[in-house]
Parts: structure tokens; sequence; C-alpha cells
């Protein structure tokens, strides 16, 4: 059994947290978890605070172990979701997209465990001062929005930045993973790619056997040109983008402007059209570097059986090799 501070703090079995991703981490995924021995994750996106309410109850209807909720700070909806966070008191609260100034504070003297997502050590130790209980370290291997850094040098340069628990995310997805984690100092491993190619997950079927069929250099950067950079499953709609990049770079300064609009109004609502419609030429398939290591879709409680067996015996066998 493999016991660290994240698994004594929030309550879990397992060091495997489930990431919040965009429409579909609901409660039907995140419940499969956190009774797992993971820690669940409903994604807030841009949903209302009705949506989020709903959410965490359904919740509580399916289990009554740990599970987090995922506020980014540039919902449409941030202050109300705040409230109803406040309000409900999930157990902990992930935030990501934004400095949390206020936010956090706010959290905290509702009772609640913060933990921020970050991508460097300058943005760990600010959220540490303000108070966090841990930060997610995730790195540019993973889906959705990405930042500069991978996982393998972010993760031990935030360790040593900061004295709170540090979770790795960005590029895991099994055994192996976790103890690379747990290797650079990190004390549980966030998934989320992995999670979208299980039985509980809502996403579409299409968006799940994609990341199945996926190989080596199966993703796609866009948007690093305009300071947004997503990784995603190659498509129509990455060339696309990539076509509208290519403009952007070359225009005058006088055309950027609308050139960046251009490209930002091509990809209006193509997530949602990717990961709950399975638009696999024109919706945004999200999906980390990892996904050519998926080969199957599984139910929850087996990929986090299988994880951990494989962490354990990896374990068992290097300590009899090394000795």
């Amino acid at each position: 059994m493999i016991r660290t501070r994240i698994t004594e703090l929030l309550g879990i079995k397992y060091p495997i947290l489930q990431g919040g991703m965009v429409h579909i981490a609901t409660y039907e995924l995140a419940s499969a978890v956190s009774n797992a021995g993971g820690l669940g994750t409903i994604g807030c996106g841009n949903y209302p605070a009705a949506w989020v309410r709903e959410q965490i109850l359904k919740m509580r209807e399916l289990t009554d172990r740990p599970f987090a909720v995922n506020i980014l700070l540039i919902s449409p909806h941030v202050k109300d979701v705040l409230k109803a966070a406040v309000e409900l008191k999930p157990k902990i609260v992930t935030l990501g997209a934004g400095i949390p100034r206020h936010e956090l504070p706010m959290l905290k003297n509702a009772g609640i465990m913060v933990i921020p997502v970050v991508g460097s050590t300058k943005f760990a130790s600010l959220v540490e001062r303000l108070g966090a209980d841990a930060v997610i370290a995730e790195g540019m291997e993973s889906g959705g929005e990405i930042g500069d850094m991978s996982t393998m040098p972010l993760v031990p340069l935030v360790v040593d930045a900061v004295s709170i628990p540090v979770i790795a995310a960005g590029g895991i997805a099994d055994g192996r993973g976790l103890l690379a984690a747990l290797s650079l100092g990190a004390e549980a491993v966030q998934m989320g790619t992995r999670f979208v190619a299980s039985k509980e997950c809502t996403a579409h079927e299409n968006m799940k056997q994609a990341i199945v069929r996926a190989v080596d250099r199966s993703t796609a950067i866009t948007g690093a040109a305009i300071g947004s950079a997503v990784r995603a499953l190659p498509n129509k709609l990455t060339s696309g983008f990539k076509e509208l990049e290519a403009e952007y770079l070359c225009s005058d300064e006088k055309e950027k402007e609308a050139k960046r609009k251009k490209m930002i109004e091509f990809g209006m609502g193509a997530t949602r059209k990717g990961l709950v419609e399975g638009d696999t030429e024109y919706g945004s398939m999200l999906a980390g570097q990892i996904s050519s290591l998926i080969k199957e879709i599984k139910p929850v409680k087996n990929i986090i059986e299988d994880i951990m067996q494989q962490a354990e015996q990896i374990i068992k066998n290097k300590i009899s090799g090394w000795v």
C-alpha cells in the first residue's frame, strides 16, 4: 500500500486524483473514482451555479467518500459557483485558470481544502503563501489548455519550491507513471485522459475510441500563437487552426487583432462538439500525449486497481533486482 501526505490529507485510499475535465468530469465519473479509492472531481467549466449544485448533490447520493470540485477562475459564473461551493462545502476545491488571491482565502475560511493547479515554481510559491493545502503541478503533456513546461522538470522544481504536498499531472496513465511521479517528489498523481477512456465517463464513444486508436505523436498543439495553447487529437479542426495561426503570424500589427478574433470564432463550441457530441472532424478532441498508452476502455475501478498493482509489482521487482 502506497501512503503519502496526500492520501492522509484527503482521506483517500490511493494517491490518484481525477482531473476536472470540462463537460465530462461529471458526478457519474467522479463518484466512480471516489468509490474506487481515488479522488473524483466535478469539473465546473463554464457551467452556472445551478448545474454545479445539482452535480454536488447527485455526487453525495452516490458516494460518502471525499471528492473535489474544480473551479475555473475565468468562468463567467465564477462568483456564483464559489458561493455555491461555500454553501455546500465539498471537502476539496481545485482551482485553475487564474491567480486566486481572493478566492483561495475565501474557500479556506469556509473550511474547504484548496488545491490550485500550477505551471511554475513562482505560482506554486504564491498559492502556498495564500494558504493552499497542496498544489497540482501540471506539465504540458496533458490534454486541454497547457503551459510551457513538461512534467519531468516541473514536478521536482515545484517540490523544491514549496513545503506543501505536490500532485503531478500530465503524461501519467499507468503504474509506471505513478512511480515516476513519486520518485520526482510528488505525493500523488492527477489523471485526465486515462479516465476519459473509462466506462463511467460521459464522453462520447467516438472520443473514447479516438484515444484508444491514438499512436505516439498523435496529439497537436494549437493556439500557442495567441497565448492559449491547447493539446488535442489531430483532425480538421486542428488543421484549420494551424492555417489560421500561420496567417496570424504572417500578418502585420493592424491585422493581428482581426486574425485573433477569427481564430477564437473558429473554435467556438468545439470542445463540446468533440467531447460530448463526438464530432471527430470539427470537434476539439482534448487528450494528452499519454493517449497512445491507453489500449482499452475499462471501468474506473479496474483502471485504478491495475495502476496500483503495476506500481506495487514494479517496486517488488526493482527492490529484489537492485539489492
